[in-house]
Formats: structure tokens, C-alpha cells, sequence
């Protein structure tokens, strides 16, 4: 029995990859009878050449797609035209094989129907192709399995990416944004987003919006993850006028759980963390602190202190965090830590763009606020008086981080 169920486990290469040759030919028929709907169906879905199967569909389709462009009528007649003149009409089975596209395809009303179908057996293609290339780096790469994962995963998720997402239908648009404004009107807040807690900060951001990259940046030292643990802390404990208590996700780069949580207890007991390492605390400072872990306790607060990690797998850790615990904010302590081994070879500036690109993805993906520190080249020290005070082109690395974020801090 055992022998059996490895053997079954084994990949059979001899499979034929999911393709739907009826679909496939339905949809070029559809194109040959009703060219500008159809076509236009087909790039709003996401079909390209490579999503058919058979090689004479590919061509036949490349073709129709490089004649809409030019913005030429496309049927029969002038099909055969353009092959004929790449001399490629006999490679896609001659005239007659276009007929039968057509003579196959009753109606072109339901071409919307065939393209999905093909998108279906081109998306499940492009998994086992992933798939099969990550088998292979298995048993053949030197790298180590982390990296062979984190690979993986990219792979995987650049397939995610590609996915055309439905436009959402105006009137929904209109009353989502009437239900924000009417709730900030009957909680007279003036809040659209998730309350940090400061009500000056609130003042001027409306609090943080779903979706949205914010970057807190600063010179070392200056009290940056401090000031995001205490959001973090008013977000979960409620301790801000907000009835609900908001999961959050704290991804530590630089310091250990431990010391975070310290900092944290410590905050919340208003004792300072130099006193509790140094010993020098007093019965009223131990109860203070035994009240603040107690308090703390219950905090949905998910803090991942994995050193060096690649931007993709913050990315990942954070979509399991969403998925299991739905987390409402997400923090990152800090940007310049972080990795893009796929960039690390064009130079700090290029891998640092594509980390807070990543970032800016990861919060529209996930649909909520993600808090990134940063650090701040040392310019403001090098300039006096006013003009001290730091400016976009001060934060790190690349200038990117402006572009990608919605509100640097």
C-alpha cells in the first residue's frame, strides 16, 4: 500500500498542460465577427498571446492584437491579407482553417465567457510552470533553503500581481465615500481613517486611511519606533476613543521582541526603561509596571522580530498575519534594514525603490494602513536655523520613498 501511494505521488511528464482548444477557437472566431468589442474584452481580462495553448491560436491572436493597434478593420479578407504578406498563412493551418474559426463560433455574445475560460488554463499553465521551476531549484540549487523558498514565493506572487482586477462600479465608489463622510460627521472626529491615538496627528491626517504607505522618518535616536510602538498601543488597547481594539502587525528588523515589549511596558507604566534596567525602581514603579503588563496583555499585538528579512517575505508573513488575525495596521521598523535580493546587484538606491514599492503594495493589496520607518540621510545636521528642518529630498537611499508613499512624517 505504501509502495502504491509513492508511486501515485510521482509527476507524470506525459500530462497534458489544462488548455481548452473549443475556448481558444471560440474567442478568435468571436474576434473575426465583432473585432473592437472582442478585442477590447480580451486585453481588459488579461488575455495576451501567451495565453493560448496552441501555437496557431498564439499567432493568429498576436496578429489581430498588432492590426487593432493599427487601427485596421479586421475579417476575413484583410486576416488573410496580413498573413499572407508575413508568410505565415499556411503556419496557422491556411484559409480554410479561418473559416472553420468562424463557422465554429455561433455568436460572439458570449466572448466574455470564452476569454475567461482561457485565462483559467493560462493562469493554471503559469502555477505549474512556477511549480516546476521550483521543483528543479530544489534538487539543483547551491543557495540555501530560505532563499530557495523566498524565490518560490516570488515567483508565485508575481503570477498574483499580474491578475486584472474588475472595476468597481461607480455608485458602490459614491456611497462608500458618503458612508466615511457620514461617519465622520455623526462622530464629529473628523476622522475618515483609524485614529493614531494623537490627536494632533489625527488633526492633520484624518487618521490613517486603508491602503495607504505612511513614512516616519527621522536621524537615529530621535525616538521613531517609540512613537510607532505607542500607535501600535493605542490601536489595540483601545486607549483612544475608538470602541474597537485593532490587531496590529509589528515587523522588528533592528531590535529584538524582547526590548520592544519592554519599551512597551515601560511607556504604558510612564517609568523609565533606564530605571528598570539599572534596577532602580521603587514598590509604586513595580506596581505601575505590573499594571501595564497586565493591561498588555490582552493587546492583539503580532510582533515578528526576524532579523534581515527580504521585502517579498514582509510582504507574505504580513498576508498570513491579515488572513489569520486580521490585522488593521501594519508597522515596519525600519525600511533601510530590510532586503531585495533580486536588486542588490543594481546598486542601494535601485533595491530600496523596489522595497518601498513593495511596501506601497503590500497596504493596497492588504487594504490598510502601513506605517514604514525610515531613516534620514544627515543633511539637516549639516544645514542651520529654519532651514534645518528636514525635507523630502533628506530621507535615504532613493527618492522613490517620496513617490511611493501618501504621507511622510
Amino acid at each position: 500500500m505504501a509502495r502504491k501511494t509513492a508511486q501515485s505521488a510521482v509527476p507524470k511528464s506525459d500530462r497534458v498542460p489544462p488548455h481548452s482548444e473549443d475556448a481558444e477557437k471560440s474567442i478568435l472566431g468571436s474576434v473575426l465577427q465583432d473585432a473592437d468589442r472582442v478585442i477590447d474584452l480580451c486585453m481588459t481580462r488579461g488575455i495576451v498571446p501567451e495565453s493560448f495553448y496552441d501555437p496557431r491560436h498564439r499567432t493568429l491572436y498576436d496578429v489581430f492584437v498588432q492590426m487593432n493597434r493599427e487601427n485596421r478593420s479586421i475579417d476575413m479578407v484583410t486576416v488573410k491579407d496580413r498573413l499572407e504578406t508575413l508568410g505565415i498563412l499556411e503556419h496557422v493551418g491556411g484559409y480554410d482553417y479561418i473559416e472553420k474559426l468562424v463557422d465554429s463560433t455561433p455568436t460572439a455574445i458570449h466572448a466574455e465567457h470564452y476569454a475567461d475560460i482561457v485565462f483559467q488554463k493560462h493562469l493554471l499553465r503559469r502555477i505549474i510552470d512556477r511549480s516546476r521551476e521550483a521543483i528543479d531549484r530544489c534538487y539543483e540549487s547551491e543557495e540555501d533553503a530560505p532563499i530557495v523558498l523566498n524565490r518560490t514565493e516570488q515567483a508565485i506572487l508575481e503570477i498574483s500581481e499580474t491578475q486584472r482586477q474588475d472595476l468597481v462600479k461607480w455608485d458602490k465608489l459614491v456611497d462608500g465615500v458618503m458612508k466615511e463622510i457620514m461617519r465622520s460627521y455623526e462622530t464629529k472626529t473628523g476622522l475618515t481613517g483609524i485614529s493614531s491615538g494623537f490627536e494632533d496627528l489625527d488633526k492633520k491626517l484624518q487618521g490613517f486611511k486603508p491602503g495607504e504607505l505612511i513614512i516616519l522618518a527621522a536621524r537615529p535616536s530621535q525616538g521613531k519606533t517609540s512613537l510607532a510602538l505607542n500607535i501600535a498601543e493605542n490601536l489595540a488597547m483601545s486607549t483612544h476613543g475608538d470602541p474597537e481594539a485593532r490587531p496590529v502587525a509589528v515587523f522588528s528588523l533592528e531590535m529584538s521582541s524582547e526590548s520592544l515589549v519592554r519599551r512597551m511596558i515601560c511607556s504604558r507604566a510612564r517609568v523609565s526603561s533606564h530605571k528598570v534596567t539599572g534596577g532602580y525602581i521603587n514598590r509604586a514603579c513595580n506596581d505601575a509596571l505590573t499594571n501595564a503588563a497586565t493591561a498588555l496583555l490582552k493587546a492583539p499585538i503580532y510582533l515578528d522580530d526576524t532579523a534581515a528579512l527580504e521585502a517579498l517575505e514582509v510582504r507574505s508573513r504580513a498576508r498570513r498575519l491579515k488572513r489569520n488575525y486580521d490585522v488593521q495596521m501594519i508597522i515596519v521598523d525600519y525600511l533601510q534594514i530590510m532586503n531585495f535580493s533580486q536588486y542588490a546587484r543594481e546598486g542601494r538606491q535601485r533595491e530600496t525603490s523596489a522595497i518601498s514599492a513593495t511596501m506601497k503594495a503590500m497596504a493596497k493589496e492588504l487594504k490598510v494602513p502601513v506605517l514604514v520607518l525610515s531613516q534620514l540621510s544627515r543633511n539637516p545636521e549639516n544645514r542651520t536655523g529654519a532651514a534645518a528642518a528636514p525635507k523630502l529630498s533628506d530621507l535615504r537611499d532613493s527618492g522613490s520613498i517620496e513617490q511611493d508613499a501618501d504621507v511622510v512624517l
